[in-house]
């Protein structure tokens, strides 16, 4: 079979994208809405290849006798942005149409150069000989030297030429200079990121490169594809920073082409789709493509160019979505597939929020915008298929959980990724966000469980957090800890400390204090002066200590609960240390520190204190632990009889007395407030200002530093609030106190393993029967001197990193204490000889100030 001229290639090719673009893109939108409507089950169809239109052959390889007596063409002027519409009959010369051109444009003849099918008309030929044919699919396109790039043209001719040659078969084409070429127009190309760029763009087009190189693409001859297909991988990933998104109109132009030439699968093709998708986020979507828009320095594409590729990839999501349901090895939604639905569907997003919602919800049948009308209501149908679909998927994994199959549950890991599309897609339409949390407190367990199994640090999750009632205990506390700075273990990088036991307060304070917030980050190594011990069990420790010496009231910075004597709160009197404040902002960094290291400190904050720092405000119910004196008498204010609140049965007035060092002082809620009577219409104002002053206003600044101190860890004051607003009070309780349970003894069994010993050896016997007699304060002591640990986790001891371990000395003397390595759970003793020696032994090292100080290492 012989093939056609390159020229009439090149001109296939141009003919498959004025097709594409001459199409009404929102019609596949009609038509899958049609469908849906139809038979909502049936398949979305797609254009999976593109089919050439009819062709004759005299089309391709004109005769005279095919040729008309008149002409009509086109030539575009790329200095003047014009596009030029020209007549002549088939033995017309270039030079005679040249000279028309100057009549028309008054650009001088020997500054005209013509360019068709990547080569330059030369003046002798006519038309005729050019194969310039009455087509309307056709373009001729014109460069006039006074545009000021000529090496550019040049380049760009030449790229063009070779990839004909080489399509035709010629001998010594070179596929190497394909190549070459591509990387000297990029290197000829201003950098700046000033929109200088922008010519050298439109000369890159102009000049057919895209559809030069899918045809080389699809060209039969071995290599040629390669070739392809490797020029344009290089050329994406040449792509100029600074200018990146500049390259948005030709990887459209790829797509489009691609798209008809390939299948939507091809992977040069994913990889253009997915290479758009990066850049559609600098794209400002409008009426129309402008490619380049100088006054807003952006590029600017039609909604109707982005939509096909949205419409595209959803119609995958839901192909693979199916597939995860019905089997759960190695199927469902591919990350890349659901990384570009989002791209794409980010500027469609905010092209609707601009030009068609105002500020307000989109109506589900929106008619008001001829441009945007489809593409608003199918999205918003895109939606309902994909919550519909996702929500089978959820039963799914509901079904899992409960049964706890064997097997691995794959293919459920990018069902949050698409819940997060679909929520920023139903914040737009009116009743959509509802419907949307509707379907998904159906199936809290599996969301649950996929946060927990599949939601991982970096990703945003904040659609999830603020929405408490949708999750549990172990999600929030997961969602949370990403929001934490991650613990390495890297040496080099840890901050080091050595601190005197006897000065554990000040010198931690020194060290903790003075550090920048970016080496405290990357970790800790912690040392106590004259001791040997070191690693994570030695950290555990100082965590411990030094939370218990900051939460401490005889140091003046909290004041515990009367209620519950394990909550605290800033003291109002702080003061009285001048460096107070400093002391919050210690206490701030410690707190967050022990968060990200995930210990157990003994540790909760009143309510009030927690809400403060998530920026809730303070209420009645608030206080009831922190001052439960003052809320039984709010209370009773605001309970009272109208009639004798009116009456001045209270006697107050808008003032508060607070006692502040040994003295009383009297505070007014209101300017002048001493001369305001509370009565029954203004004792709910009184109450909240008493509230307000007693426990926010008081300590305001105290909680500002420790707020500052923990902002200092997770990198920002947005991050501080998430991380506490995120949490319910007792959530909090579990990360920080660890649980309230006593330790159980048959789960500290169950967990722990031996060398050296074996479960029926007597000392085994009598160790755990002495640890069951033991008290609550005697196990936590021993806990402590084993591990570091007074407090475990709430998950017991199956949420420590590490089972525990009972090794057997190889001491010959039973006069030997048991020893401890706390960085790997593991304590030591000999093989007593009696369960009273036993007893004896352990008796000692459970009493508090021996516990405190530990093993070998």
């Amino acid at each position: 079979m012989t093939l056609p001229d390159p020229d009439c290639i090149h001109q296939r090719i141009k003919r498959k994208l004025e097709d594409y673009a001459d199409d009404d893109l929102s019609s596949s939108v009609r038509m899958r809405k049609e469908n849906s409507l139809s038979s909502p089950s049936s398949p979305t169809p797609h254009s999976s290849h593109f089919q050439p239109r009819a062709s004759s052959t005299s089309a391709l390889n004109p005769t005279p006798s095919s040729f008309p007596d008149r002409i009509y063409f086109f030539v575009r002027t790329i200095s003047q942005g014009k596009t030029l519409v020209l007549h002549g009959n088939p033995h017309d010369t270039i030079k005679f149409i040249h000279e028309k051109i100057q009549s028309a444009t008054g650009i001088p003849v020997m500054e005209q150069r013509l360019i068709y099918g990547g080569k330059q008309l030369q003046w002798e030929h006519s038309l005729y000989q050019c194969r310039i044919t009455n087509d309307a699919g056709l373009i001729l396109v014109g460069r006039m030297r006074s545009t000021g790039h000529p090496k550019v043209w040049q380049v760009m001719d030449d790229l063009v030429s070779v990839i004909c040659r080489v399509c035709k078969g010629e001998r010594g084409a070179c596929l190497k200079s394909i190549k070459s070429k591509l990387m000297e127009f990029l290197n000829m190309m201003p950098k700046d990121g000033t929109g200088h760029a922008a010519p050298y763009l439109e000369i890159f087009l102009s000049s057919s490169a895209p559809a030069a190189l899918v045809m080389l693409y699809v060209s039969p001859h071995n290599g040629n594809k390669e070739c392809a297909q490797d020029s344009i991988q290089r050329f994406i990933k040449s792509l100029p920073m600074p200018i990146y998104s500049e390259f948005a109109p030709i990887l459209l132009e790829f797509c489009k082409l691609l798209g008809r030439a390939a299948t939507h699968d091809d992977p040069l093709y994913r990889l253009c789709r997915s290479s758009l998708g990066s850049m559609v986020g600098y794209v400002r979507l409008g009426r129309n493509s402008k490619n380049y828009d100088s006054g807003c320095k952006k590029v600017v594409f039609a909604v109707q160019e982005i939509f096909p590729f949205v419409d595209q990839l959803a119609s995958k999501l839901l192909e693979d979505l199916v597939s995860s349901t019905e089997s759960i090895v190695n199927s469902g939604p591919l990350p890349s597939d659901v990384q570009d639905f989002g791209a794409f569907v980010r500027p469609l997003r905010n092209a609707i929020v601009d030009q068609v919602a105002y500020g307000n919800l989109v109506p589900l049948q929106y008619s008001h915008s001829p441009w945007y009308c489809d593409e608003v209501n199918y999205l918003y149908t895109i939606f309902l298929d994909l919550v519909a679909k996702l929500q089978v998927c959820l039963n799914k994994v509901e079904e899992y959980i409960k049964v706890r199959k064997e097997k691995a549950d794959g293919g459920w890991d990018q069902y949050l990724c698409i819940l997060r599309e679909l929520h920023h897609i139903a914040i737009l339409y009116q009743g959509a966000e509802d419907k949307f949390w509707t379907n998904l407190r159906c199936n809290k367990a599996s969301l649950c469980y996929l946060i927990v199994r599949y939601a991982n640090r970096g990703d945003d999750y904040k659609w999830i957090l603020m929405n408490k009632d949708l999750t549990d205990f172990d999600s929030r506390r997961h969602l949370v800890m990403m929001l934490l700075p991650e613990v390495k273990d890297e040496y080099e990088e840890l901050h080091e400390m050595l601190i005197d036991r006897s000065q554990l307060l000040a010198e931690s304070f020194e060290y903790i204090t003075r550090a920048e917030p970016g080496t405290l980050r990357g970790g800790l190594f912690m040392e106590f002066k004259n001791e040997e011990a070191t690693g994570p069990g030695v950290l555990r420790e100082w965590f411990f200590l030094v939370c218990q010496a900051i939460f401490n009231p005889q140091n003046a910075l909290f004041v515990a609960c009367p209620n519950d004597r394990r909550r605290f709160f800033p003291n109002p009197a702080s003061k009285v240390d001048p460096m107070h404040l400093q002391y919050f902002k210690f206490a701030g960094r410690i707190i967050a520190l022990a968060l990200m290291h995930k210990m157990q400190v003994g540790i909760v904050f009143d309510r009030a204190f927690f809400l403060q720092l998530g920026g809730v405000d303070v209420c009645l119910e608030d206080i009831k632990d922190a001052d439960p004196y003052m809320y039984s008498s709010c209370k009773q204010i605001l309970d009272m009889n109208d009639c004798a609140v009116d009456e001045d049965a209270l006697g107050l007035t808008f003032v508060w007395e607070v006692e502040e060092l040994g003295s009383m002082k009297v505070l007014e809620l209101l300017p002048d407030g001493r001369h305001i009577n509370v009565n029954s219409r203004n004792r709910k104002e009184y109450v909240d200002l008493l509230i307000k002053h007693r426990f926010v206003t008081s300590v305001a600044q105290q909680v500002t530093q420790f707020a500052k101190g923990f902002a200092d860890i997770v990198t920002s004051e947005e991050t501080r609030k998430l991380c506490f607003k995120s949490l319910e009070l007792q959530d909090l309780d579990g990360m920080l106190h660890g649980s309230k349970s006593p330790i159980p003894v048959d789960d500290w069994k169950a967990h722990t393993e031996y060398n050296g010993y074996i479960e029926t050896d007597p000392q085994i016997y009598w160790f755990w029967k002495i640890v069951g007699e033991m008290s609550p304060e005697q196990r936590k002591v021993l806990l402590f001197f084993w591990t570091s640990l007074k407090y475990l986790p709430v998950e017991g001891f199956g949420g420590l990193a590490s089972r525990l371990y009972i090794y057997k000395s190889s001491e010959t003397s039973f006069d030997r204490l048991p020893s401890s390595h706390t960085c790997f759970y593991r304590i030591c003793f000999p093989a007593y000889p009696s369960m009273a020696v036993m007893q004896q032994r352990l008796n000692i090292i459970t009493q508090e100030h021996v516990g405190c100080s530990f093993g070998t290492w």
